[in-house]
Formats: structure tokens, C-alpha cells, sequence
């Protein structure tokens, strides 16, 4: 039995480590080529560790693009949609899971229909729309429609704040003379925090890679996010073969990413392991 269980854990460990190679290697790849000459990129074998290794790429690609006007446009769309979206979010779910009201399984599954339609149906609609009222080459599309939530974060906190927030103490609450936003703001928030803040942390990484909307949206270099200025830096050196200056862009892209990543962690696995058992 013992024998077995070792034998078990062994394979698991081994399988655990074949697939975080897998999944890594590539991210290793990319810091890598960021480190070489442009005349080592084909190097054969190939070579993981860069020698000569150099910065000069990271020094280089910031004058070939206005990556800092990028990082700045992403974090606009990002603060904005997280902030004030969520909130929404957050505010539909708790209305949701614990306030009757009429049609309220009715309403909840025809937004839960919305998700069954492609972005690729509504985008030009919407852009019409948006060119119709001189929004084009402006943040706002990618702005604006975010503000009014999302149905899938408002699905996920929706089951948590089921399970998580105890009908008694909402019923408490409403004895003590406590309205709507006041027991959303003083019970509902403070409970969900773990499950908003991963909420955050994925949507932040959703809205930071975007791509698709951005390139239909913004035009202007200046007002363009750092996704679409990556792959303008690729149509520029692709030819070339400047793969290091693009990884380097990609890499620097790729940080804050990583950083919210690993500041928001606990916070994936504390709201998914409620979720899992109360929802």
C-alpha cells in the first residue's frame, strides 16, 4: 500500500514538473532572446544562456516606441474598468444572491444568455456606434462599456456571496435599520474582498493583453495601448529578424502582469477554495 502511494505521488511529481517545463519554457525563451545579439538569435544548438548577454536591447527599445505613453493608455483602461466595473459588478451580484425581487432568476438568465453571443457579432455595431459619436481613435470605447460590469464576474461573485454571506446576518443588518448600500458596504464587501481581488487580478490581466479592441479602436501611435505598440514594433523589425528588440518589448509588457500575478496569489486560491465548498 505504502509502496504504491509513493509510487503515485512520484508520477504526479513528475508530471507536475514535465508540465511546468512545458508551460515555462517559452516565457525562459522569450527573457533569453531579450538578452541576445541580434547575430546569436539562430545560434544552433541553441542556447538558453546568452553569451554575450546584453541590456542594450531593453535600452533600445524604448526609443523606438512610445512604450510609456502605452503603459500609461493600458493603465487608464485598466483603473478605470477595474475600479468603477467592478464595483457595478459587485453590486449585481449581491443584488442576485441576496435580494428578492421580481424576475430576478429570469433577468439573471438572460444576462447569463449574453455570454452565449460572440464579441465577433456586436463589433461592428459597436463600432458604427462609437464612429457615429466621434469615439474612434479615443479610450473611451474601451472605457465606457466596461464601467456597466461584467457578467461573468458577476456570475463568479454571485455563487461566492451565496455561499460566503449568511442570509442571517443580512436579515440582521435590516432590523438594525440598515439599507442597501449600507449592508453591501459594511457585510457584502468586507466578506468578498478575496473573491473580488481575484476578480481584479484576472481582469486586470484580460484588459492589460487586450488586443483586438485596442487595434480596432485606436490609431494614433500616441493614444495606442502597449499591446498594439508591441505588434507595431513587430511589423517594423520582423523583417529584419530584430527578434530581441521585440522580446525585450515583450518582456517589459509582460512585468506588471507578473507582479499583480504574484501579489494577488492567495487571493486566487482563498476565493476558489470558498467558492468550491459553499457555493
Amino acid at each position: 500500500m505504502g509502496l504504491k502511494r509513493n509510487l503515485t505521488t512520484g508520477f504526479t511529481l513528475l508530471f507536475l514538473i514535465v508540465g511546468s517545463i512545458i508551460t515555462l519554457a517559452p516565457f525562459f525563451w522569450t527573457i533569453s532572446t531579450s538578452l541576445k545579439n541580434q547575430q546569436n538569435v539562430f545560434d544552433l544548438p541553441p542556447k538558453w544562456i546568452p553569451d554575450p548577454a546584453t541590456f542594450d536591447n531593453y535600452r533600445e527599445v524604448w526609443s523606438a516606441a512610445p512604450l510609456l505613453q502605452g503603459f500609461l493608455n493600458s493603465a487608464i483602461i485598466a483603473v478605470f474598468v477595474l475600479s468603477i466595473g467592478l464595483f457595478v459588478s459587485s453590486m449585481a451580484a449581491y443584488a442576485f444572491a441576496k435580494i428578492d425581487f421580481p424576475f430576478k432568476e429570469t433577468i439573471f438568465l438572460c444576462l447569463m444568455g449574453t455570454m452565449m453571443i460572440p464579441y465577433s457579432v456586436i463589433m461592428i455595431p459597436q463600432f458604427i456606434v462609437f464612429s457615429r459619436i466621434n469615439w474612434v481613435d479615443t479610450l473611451l470605447p474601451l472605457i465606457v462599456p466596461g464601467l456597466f460590469g461584467n457578467i461573468v464576474v458577476i456570475f463568479f461573485l454571485r455563487q461566492f456571496m451565496q455561499g460566503a454571506i449568511p442570509s442571517e446576518l443580512i436579515e440582521a443588518a435590516k432590523l438594525d435599520g440598515s439599507g442597501f448600500f449600507r449592508t453591501f458596504a459594511t457585510i457584502a464587501l468586507p466578506i468578498a474582498k478575496p473573491a473580488i481581488a481575484a476578480q481584479a487580478a484576472l481582469g486586470f490581466m484580460g484588459v492589460w493583453n487586450d488586443f483586438l479592441g485596442p487595434l480596432i479602436y485606436l490609431h494614433t501611435p500616441e493614444k495606442q495601448t502597449i499591446q498594439v505598440l508591441i505588434a507595431s514594433l513587430q511589423s517594423m523589425y520582423i523583417s529584419s529578424s530584430n527578434y530581441p528588440l521585440i522580446m525585450a518589448a515583450s518582456f517589459i509588457a509582460m512585468i506588471p502582469v507578473i507582479l499583480v500575478f504574484f501579489f494577488c496569489q492567495k487571493y486566487f486560491v482563498e476565493s476558489l477554495a470558498i467558492s468550491g465548498l459553499k457555493g
